[in-house]
């Protein structure tokens, strides 16, 4: 096999005169790759690339020495070919012109590896999350515990300002949406116990469903929604003004400040809108049942009282705290890791309410495998 072959030497007028001979093919462009990285050419010198010896030229090799000929003129130096036949110019003259930046298209990894990853991907991002979740909590029971030791360090002016706005507040839109719930219950329900001539247990459907579960859930979600969310963005906005690294200049602890008022007070109210509901889902069942079952108020209340015991009223009020306490530690949390920009405060607002939501199913779920492992 022929090989290419270069040459340097010394021109006139202190030219560099490089002489290129034998194939300049596929075949040996790595060989001659390596000695052109070689040549190291002074900025002011001119070079001369001779292909007057060259026997065979492909592609390959015309772009190793439009390359060369490239790097000189970037560095300020004058470069030009000599001895060039009307073919090699003419593919030299081909490479020059296709000379343009191309973006290198990333590899598409198989679909079922993407799929895996972005699942790994996620899981490690839950198991993080839970970390921090967890560490949060451990900080506000630490918290509390040293409010409990010095009742005079936790502060009633912002624990019944919080409680206003997440408590009463709140009212008009909890009752609203138990009223209805409470009316869709009866109606769907009459409609499905008529076809076996059962509606009077209409009555029992809506009592169970509404104090148990349908009420507290809800009232929950509603509040992970309003309350959650504005505690991240309270929160969220006083870090973007650098407010909460005022505080902590001045000595002042957010946990005590901001995080620990915003907690008791959602822990303290949850459990009145609770009530608050049940109360409201159980009038407009009684409501529906009147104008669509014909089943008075006096019948509608003495079947309640017989259609529930007082733990299924219990169970959706032992619920509040827990789901409370949930809500407003997730959008304390979210608030606290707002970082200095305002779509931080949109984006940790919108985590907080999906965190927050996601919580109370699972822990309402957990709740009713244990009330049922207990008979309750």
């Amino acid at each position: 096999m022929a090989e290419g072959w270069l040459k340097s030497a010394a021109g006139e007028g202190g030219t560099m005169l490089l002489q290129a001979g034998g194939h300049w093919d596929a075949r040996n462009v790595t060989r001659l790759d390596l000695q052109l990285r070689d040549l190291t050419p002074t900025d002011d010198m001119p070079v001369v690339l001779d292909l007057g010896a060259v026997e065979r030229l492909d592609t390959a090799g015309a772009w190793l020495l439009y390359r060369t000929l490239k790097t000189c003129r970037a560095g300020g130096g004058r470069a030009d070919f000599a001895g060039l036949t009307p073919a090699y110019q003419t593919m030299l003259e081909q490479v020059a012109a296709n000379d343009q930046p191309a973006e290198i298209e990333p590899p598409h990894p198989a679909a079922l590896l993407a799929v895996l990853e972005r699942l790994g991907r996620g899981a490690v991002d839950v198991g993080e999350e839970a970390k921090q979740q967890v560490a949060f909590l451990g900080l506000l029971l630490v918290c509390l515990a040293g409010s409990l030791r010095h009742p005079s360090r936790l502060r009633l002016v912002p624990l019944v300002y919080h409680m206003e706005k997440v408590g009463f507040n709140a009212l008009p839109i909890v009752g609203l949406i138990s009223f209805l719930i409470g009316v869709v219950l009866a109606y769907q329900g009459a409609t499905q116990l008529q076809r076996f001539g059962a509606e009077i247990f209409v009555v029992n459907l809506i009592a169970v469903s509404v104090l148990r579960e349908i009420a507290i859930l809800l009232t929950a979600i509603v509040v992970a929604g309003r309350s959650g969310s504005a505690f991240t963005a309270e929160i969220g906005s006083m870090v973007v003004n650098e407010e909460v690294d005022a505080m902590r200049t001045l000595g002042l602890d957010p946990m005590e400040v901001l995080v620990l008022p915003r907690v008791l007070a959602l822990v303290i109210t949850l459990p009145l809108l609770a009530f608050f509901a049940d109360m409201l889902g159980l009038f407009g069942g009684m409501l529906m049942c009147w104008l669509a079952l014909d089943i008075s108020p006096g019948l509608y209340l003495e079947r309640l009282q017989d259609a529930v015991s007082l733990w299924s009223f219990w169970v959706g009020i032992i619920k509040a705290p827990f789901f409370a306490f949930l809500i407003a530690m997730v959008g304390c949390l979210e608030g606290l890791r707002v970082t200095r920009s305002a779509e931080s405060v949109g984006q940790q607002t919108t985590r907080s309410v999906v965190t927050g939501i996601f919580l109370v199913i699972v822990v309402d779920a957990m709740f009713s495998i244990f009330f049922a492992a207990v008979g309750v």
